[in-house]
């Protein structure tokens, strides 16, 4: 079983380190000034370390927030604590009730046996430089670039993580920035190069005024 750390890894955001990242994109940045003066500052959000937080990547594929927060709560309450071991004894028809389509079951299940039988070490996961352990999620089936991006920015905690293929994110750039139309993924990376190595802060800003302006502030990304 994974070991609590006491605290972060130094390369981790902490509330301080994410409060001096936000003032400064502000400061350099006049549109994402625009965004505090609009909506105030962007949350803090993050998801649990873990195999939890990971499970929270897969269930938000291709779906709203809010239901991939509702199976979430329904895969909480079942558990109490979302943990690999505890998963693997849900059976399909559990999981369907929950929410899991049956690919994405199948995922959370690879997964989960990854990490008790050992292929998968959160503990080094939790501490490798984000290249390292990009490519380490990206062995998991079910894992792609977006939902390894979505760990390493909201779990890990990583400043400069980037969740490329991120359509709230392209629309937000789009409407921020007055663009005739959405940019394409290369193009939104190409864009957010301007933000290092604060990507992760950055993309905050974007989610908070994509949501604040379909009145959806009260949406939670963690």
């Amino acid at each position: 079983m994974r070991v609590l750390r006491e605290r972060p890894p130094r390369h981790a955001l902490t509330p301080a380190t994410y409060a001096f990242a936000l003032e400064r994109l502000a400061v350099g940045d006049p549109v994402l000034a625009g965004v505090v003066e609009r909506w105030g500052p962007p949350p803090f959000w993050s998801h649990p370390e873990g195999f939890a937080g990971l499970v929270h990547g897969i269930l938000a594929q291709q779906v709203s927030l809010e239901s991939a927060a509702a199976a979430y709560g329904k895969l909480e309450a079942a558990l109490g604590s979302v943990e690999p071991e505890a998963f693997r004894t849900l059976d399909d028809a559990t999981l369907r009730a929950i929410g899991f389509s049956r690919p994405k079951a199948a995922y959370t299940r690879g997964l989960a046996e990854a990490i008790t039988e050992g292929a998968l070490d959160l503990d080094a996961l939790s501490v490798a430089p984000d290249d390292e352990a990009r490519r380490a999620l990206l062995q998991m089936r079910g894992i792609g670039r977006w939902t390894a991006d979505v760990y390493l920015l909201f779990a890990l905690r990583r400043p400069d993580a980037w969740p490329s293929g991120d359509l709230a994110l392209a629309i937000a750039v789009q409407e921020l920035w007055s663009l005739p139309e959405r940019p394409g993924w290369d193009a939104l990376d190409a864009f957010a190069e301007r933000w290092r190595p604060h990507r992760a802060v950055a993309a905050r800003f974007l989610w908070h005024d994509y949501l604040s302006r379909r009145g959806r502030s009260g949406a939670s990304l963690a």
